[in-house]
């Protein structure tokens, strides 16, 4: 067994996997990846089933090193330069990390959360069926919180593999997020419409549990309280300032605030890497196109192993390159001889 030592993170870096089902009418929090897709990518891309434990780095980037034996990783999500040594790595690629080599990843360009799997998964003792760390419940495992430096994650170590793989997604497009209206809608009345036609910016007040957004106020017909009732992941809430909020993995399972509409599940991701101060538009759809998109995204997710292809790495070989007559014929810049164009040079195409 092989370990994953960590070096320098941010707070918002923790294991995340799927979250905890069954037990939300408990008031037992779903928790579990940010961006459910690119967790399912990572995994493939390392062999593991599409939810495995991961870890879930933050917007801030950390270094990460293998000890005790060689480690296969794969990273994917948002943006950001990651190396190993000065060896540059790709998204959404495997890699071999080697004993006592160290990850980096610098600060997401794009997006906020890259999912760093692991062949074989992070090993822990699942809390209520999951690994994923909810901080303010005290839940998860190895650790029942982010992640420090110098913590340790047992990691089977890498098996051999013929050639590291990649994965070819289409092109993603800029379009507004998709939501279902209500279940409290009508509690806006007109103000629906403003809700639909404004621009909105990710407040720098955001976290795990609810994503802000700041922009036009919102106005309640009859109060902002309501008897609690359930949430889901990407419920709109409406609280007294007339400001979203957009309920994620670590929510409360009730609230009091009436909901304006609900995120789809496909685009959940999409919200959960938008950047603090970037601007979002959303956009209504009926719950009959709602439900035709979460089972095109649930095919697409099972098609991922399908979408795997080999890694062409360029692999810098220094003896072959001394080796190598790489400039062609030489030339002397004193013997005229050997640079003087010859008949059949004279007579070529370009």
């Amino acid at each position: 067994m092989a370990k994953l030592v960590i070096g320098t993170v941010s707070p918002a870096t923790s294991v995340q996997d799927a979250g905890r089902f069954g037990a939300q009418r408990y008031g037992l929090t779903q928790s579990g990846a940010m961006d459910a897709f690119a967790l399912a990518c990572a995994n493939t891309l390392v062999g593991n089933s599409l939810f495995t434990a991961a870890i879930e780095v933050g917007p801030l980037g950390g270094t990460f090193t293998a000890r005790g034996g060689a480690l296969r990783l794969a990273l994917s999500g948002s943006m950001r330069q990651a190396s190993i040594g000065a060896r540059q790595l790709t998204l959404n690629e495997s890699a071999l990390l080697a004993d006592g080599e160290s990850l980096t990843l610098t600060p997401a360009r794009t997006g906020s959360f890259t999912y760093l799997a692991l062949e074989g998964g992070v090993q822990g003792e699942p809390v209520f069926g999951s690994l994923s760390v909810n901080m303010r419940s005290g839940l998860g495992s190895p650790y029942p919180r982010p992640l420090q430096s110098g913590d340790e994650i047992n990691i089977a170590e890498a098996q051999p593999l013929a050639h590291e793989r990649k994965l070819e997604l289409p092109a993603e497009t800029e379009r507004p997020i998709r939501v279902v209206m209500g279940p409290q809608d009508d509690e806006f009345g007109e103000a629906t419409e403003l809700f639909l036609k404004s621009d909105w910016t990710l407040s720098a007040a955001s976290d795990r549990m609810g994503f802000r957004l700041e922009g036009p106020v919102i106005k309640h017909n009859g109060g902002h309280n309501i008897v609690s009732d359930g949430t889901v992941s990407g419920s709109i809430q409406i609280p007294g300032n007339g400001q979203p909020l957009v309920l994620m993995p670590d929510r409360g399972t009730t609230g009091g605030y009436p909901k304006i509409a609900t995120v789809i599940g496909p685009d959940l991701r999409r919200i959960a890497q938008t950047q603090v101060g970037k601007k979002l538009r959303f956009k209504a759809m009926t719950i009959t196109e709602a439900h035709v998109e979460a089972r095109r995204y649930a095919k697409f997710l099972a098609s991922l192993p399908g979408l795997l292809r080999e890694a062409r790495g360029s692999a810098f070989n220094l003896d072959a390159l001394q080796s190598a007559n790489i400039a062609g014929a030489a030339v002397s810049a004193m013997d005229s001889v050997t640079w003087q164009p010859s008949p059949a040079d004279e007579t070529s195409t370009p």
